[in-house]
């Protein structure tokens, strides 16, 4: 069922260019890669034997694919998991030189290829990016599943989820961290995911949560940074168009990458549609969808939030201010909901503000549109929220 799920990422590589493509795990790239490109040689290093057979010899990659059938070379070739082995690079430079080879060259994360200065091509491969899915890709979308799941499609699909769920957590620490040599203190690692996941999607305080795992905050801050470049994460920073004393501009809001791995690190679930666990996993899943948006229909528009010292509060601003987003879980929304909104129109005078909701039909108030969740996204991918 998962494999019959049509993926909005779409990779067109004209002759001569290749591209990496980096997701978290599970995400789906492999099986994207298999549907969309099924007749191109592919090498998997998640197997052992040929791990160990590269990481020894990585030349043997040149030799196997010169005696490749010519005709299978006409597609690009796919590499899987290839941070495991940073020394195939030099071997794919030199193929995408002299023989004129394509590469797709999938993986988790880039960071350790950064650390380990491996050769990332010059920019000889495109950057792509897959996401969990995304409500466009699901017909009749389930929120509370979505909220509760996630939306990594073996867990959205699985009804044995929690478990599934627990596991990838566990993994994801294990090898996505440590086992990649990213921290070489386990202890304290799992204490700042512990506290991360708890001050989720809230103003980051890096000196309160490094007096809670016992280290400093220049490793928190760190530690952050690793999340971010595994692709595990989001740091949304302040909107700062101006220098305003009322307007925090220092402090950003973490988000994991999928709304079901944050309830599983806080043991959260959603019976039903209202109360602020909800709340709060709407406004993630709102997010995560304007962050897969923003990366499929390669439209470079800044995502941040701007919040005052006074608690005024707009979640999300997109572009340089044109379009300001609220999100709550209410199934009613009045005029104290919107107070916000309105200071941020009356500062910045953005082109669209949006309030999206659990009310039942869309209405404006003035000059805000106030939508029901379903509403708002079709309208974000059908481009009329921002393009």
């Amino acid at each position: 069922m998962i494999q019959t799920i049509s993926r909005l990422l779409k990779i067109k590589l004209p002759k001569g260019q290749s591209a990496f493509l980096w997701g978290p795990r599970k995400t789906g790239k492999t099986t994207f890669l298999r549907a969309a490109f099924p007749a191109s040689l592919s090498y998997d290093l998640l197997q052992t034997d040929l791990f160990f057979e590269f990481v020894k010899r990585p030349f043997l990659l040149r030799e196997q694919l010169m005696a490749a059938d010519p005709k299978e070379l006409n597609e690009p070739v796919i590499i899987d998991e290839v941070q495991k082995v940073p020394q195939l690079l030099d071997e794919i430079h030199w193929l995408i030189e002299n023989k004129g080879l394509r590469f797709i060259l999938c993986g988790s994360s880039a960071r350790k290829l950064k650390r380990g200065k491996a050769n990332l091509l010059g920019g000889r491969a495109w950057r792509y990016e897959m996401h969990p899915l995304v409500s466009a890709e699901v017909a009749d979308l389930d929120l509370l599943r979505a909220l509760n799941r996630g939306m990594i499609p073996m867990h959205y699909m699985q009804e044995e989820y929690r478990k599934s769920l627990q596991a990838y957590v566990r993994d994801y620490l294990k090898e996505e961290v440590f086992d990649e040599g990213l921290t070489r203190n386990i202890p304290a690692f799992s204490r700042f995911f512990d506290a991360m996941g708890y001050s989720h999607g809230e103003l980051t305080n890096y000196a309160n949560i490094a007096r809670d795992c016992g280290i400093d905050a220049k490793t928190v801050k760190e530690y952050y940074q690793i999340l971010s470049d595994t692709l595990l994460g989001t740091m949304i920073e302040p909107y700062k168009k101006q220098q305003d004393r009322n307007v925090i501009i220092r402090a950003g809001k973490f988000y994991l990458f999928d709304v079901g791995v944050a309830g599983a690190i806080t043991h959260r679930q959603i019976p039903q549609e209202k109360g602020e666990q909800f709340g709060r996993a709407l406004e993630h899943f709102i997010l995560m969808e304007i962050l897969a948006h923003r990366v499929y229909r390669e439209l470079d528009y800044d995502v941040n939030f701007w919040r005052t010292k006074s608690g005024l509060e707009v979640d999300f601003i997109l572009g340089r201010g044109e379009v300001a987003i609220e999100v709550k879980g209410t199934s009613r929304i009045d005029s104290s909901d919107m107070r916000p909104l309105k200071a941020f129109i009356q500062e910045y005078r953005p082109a669209s503000t949006f309030v999206v909701c659990n009310e039942r039909a869309p209405r404006v108030h003035e000059d805000i549109r106030i939508l029901p969740w379903r509403d708002f996204l079709k309208m974000l991918w059908n481009g009329e929220v921002i393009s």
